[in-house]
């Protein structure tokens, strides 16, 4: 059990912003961290890690305290059990796979787990190449395998696959799982791609402006109670168009494009960018915003 209570200001895009979180998550659960950018996710990892310092709160990991802001206790980041795969997967230009994965082990001695992963994420034929000679997925892998490389409690996943195209980011999810189920670790991811959260997470707590307005399971989250149809998506407004006395809704459900009819009351409050649920109970959509 992982239970986080922090306090901490933020200077955010619209000014100062408190983050107040207090949150617990189970062993071996996958959970994601959803919010707009600036609502708080990378923060809350950071300090998980260690990497931040909150101005008040704790954390405790199973029975072990590793932040207590009253008492200064601060256990140092690689004291903490913690694998973190960053967006621009930060690799050592100067190292090949396999160096990259060497320098992150704890044990040099245990150097059998390193060929372990390189199959796992099958980079084993790429082990003695150079980032720059990678593509982005193959980057991404690397630095996934060397987070695990340490055996750790938690995996965190900072938006790891926002900047991959979609049919390697389909591919790399499709990994995450694996390895999620694989090494029985506690995975917690920041994303606002509803289809990934929707594929991945079992919960996930909504973010805005520092602060947790909803929790539980990603449909009940992110679906209105008071909808009901035979299909319900979440998706992204991507283009809106104007046709005779109707709108055309461009929207992106999941890596698909799908085209929905809309009319001017059902858009006041709608913009392109908006996450959205498109429900039907037969051939006459719902849209209401997320």
């Amino acid at each position: 059990m992982i239970k986080i209570k922090i306090r901490k200001q933020l200077i955010a895009a619209e000014g100062n912003m408190e983050l107040v979180i207090d949150l617990e998550v189970k062993e071996r659960e996958f959970i994601t961290l959803f919010g707009k950018s600036g609502a708080g996710k990378t923060t809350i990892l950071r300090i998980l890690a260690g990497l931040t310092q909150p101005d008040e709160g704790f954390i405790k990991v199973d029975n072990e305290i590793w932040l207590d802001v009253e008492k200064k206790l601060n256990l140092l980041p690689q004291k903490r059990k913690i694998g973190f795969v960053f967006q621009d997967y930060v690799l050592f230009p100067n190292m090949t796979v396999k160096e990259n994965l060497e320098f992150a082990l704890d044990n040099k001695k245990d150097k059998g787990i390193i060929d372990k992963l390189l199959e796992i994420v099958d980079l084993k034929e790429l082990q003695d190449r150079k980032p720059d000679t990678l593509s982005g997925g193959q980057k991404q892998r690397t630095a996934l395998a060397r987070a695990l490389v340490r055996n750790p409690k938690i995996l965190l996943l900072d938006e790891p696959l926002s900047a991959l195209d979609a049919e390697m980011r389909l591919r790399l999810q499709d990994e995450i799982i694996k390895i999620h189920k694989q090494f029985n670790i506690t995975t917690i991811l920041a994303s606002h791609d509803l289809a990934e959260i929707l594929k991945l997470s079992n919960k996930v707590f909504f973010l805005e402006k520092g602060k947790i307005v909803k929790s539980g399971k990603p449909p009940d989250v992110f679906t209105k109670d008071n909808i009901s149809g035979k299909f319900k998506f979440m998706g992204e407004i991507l283009d809106i168009q104007k046709n005779d006395v109707v709108y055309i809704l461009t929207v992106l459900i999941g890596n698909n494009i799908a085209k929905v009819i809309a009319t001017e009351t059902e858009l006041e409050d709608l913009k392109i960018g908006d996450k959205v649920t498109v429900a039907s109970k037969a051939f006459n959509p719902i849209i209401m915003r997320v």
